[in-house]
């Protein structure tokens, strides 16, 4: 993933996109951010780590996609298209470095086979659902959407 992104970047470069270039280099940025945090636990003592995983790589990449949805989202209420209008391109860049996404039906199977396997019957297991849809698709899935299937699914057990 990470060669994936310097290639891109590299590559940018070289064909003067300016947005594509700049997406890139915010996205370098957050991972080597990341890493940084990676190397110290909540106490500032040593973890032993010096790079955040593949899992870790693609939540943040969502994060990313999220933050920006929501910001183009404002955007178009303060009547500020154009900036709503970037905000959707960074997505556009960002999103080609996550797998494909699954469809409302094949995350509403994911749903129903956690729910089952877990034998997770009310709200109070919803954490624990969640925590296994994150573990397992992890950038293949729209966790905002999911977490109301979860609901759905824990009310009808």
């Amino acid at each position: 993933m990470r060669e994936r992104i310097n290639q891109s970047m590299k590559e940018a470069m070289k064909s003067g996109d300016k947005k594509r270039l700049s997406t890139l280099r915010l996205v370098n940025a957050a991972i080597k951010d990341r890493d940084i945090a990676a190397r110290a636990d909540e106490k500032g003592q040593a973890t032993g780590a010096d790079k955040i995983g593949e899992q870790e790589i693609l939540a943040l990449l969502q994060k990313m996609i999220k933050q920006r949805r929501d910001s183009a989202e404002t955007y178009r209420q303060g009547g500020r298209e154009e900036l709503a209008t970037g905000e959707e391109a960074e997505i556009t860049i960002i999103e080609e470095f996550l797998p494909q996404q699954m469809n409302e039906q094949e995350m509403h199977e994911a749903v129903t086979a956690v729910v089952e396997e877990t034998g997770c019957c009310g709200l109070k297991d919803m954490g624990k659902i969640m925590g296994l849809l994150k573990e397992r698709y992890t950038g293949r899935m729209d966790f905002g959407k999911v977490s109301g299937m979860v609901k759905e699914a824990l009310k009808d057990n």
